[in-house]
């Protein structure tokens, strides 16, 4: 029995190393804050966990969207940047006016992504701008 659990105590303290270190993972987006899904609508509410973050990253973070371009082609339907495909406008009550076309456009999701995880990285603005722009040029011409 003790042959046994010297056997199986490295493999718990490599199970623990890597729990450690997946945990420590999801620190670095503590620092980025995200909207309540409450503020929401229902059909972005219900949508795959990486698209309802996005907008739940858009809504709570404007200016980081608003800073990077997209290049899905959404500049032909009047979009400016990024959270043009998530957010229309600002309402006179100061709540967000939703656009869905994020809700089916993985190119769109993918930035937002991008754009969340170099903020939680403490990434500046210009340099989450550059690093877009350089990743997804290749798909075409800016909305801007």
């Amino acid at each position: 029995m003790t042959k046994q659990l010297f056997l199986l105590l490295p493999v718990l303290l490599i199970g623990a190393l890597l729990l450690a270190a997946c945990g420590a993972g999801g620190q670095q987006n503590s620092k980025v804050k995200l909207a309540p899904v409450s503020a929401l609508p229902k059909p972005m509410q219900d949508a795959p966990a990486t698209v309802r973050t996005a907008y739940q990253f858009a809504v709570a973070n404007p200016d980081a969207l608003k800073n990077v371009p997209c290049y899905c082609g959404c500049g032909a339907i009047g979009h400016k940047s990024n959270l043009a495909c998530y957010i229309k406008e600002v309402g006179v009550d100061g709540k967000p006016v939703f656009d869905d076309h994020a809700m089916g456009c993985s190119i769109c999701v993918d930035i937002a992504t991008d754009v969340m995880k170099m903020t939680g990285e403490g990434k500046s603005p210009a340099a989450i701008r550059q690093q877009i722009v350089d990743t997804y040029g290749k798909f075409g011409p800016a909305n801007q």
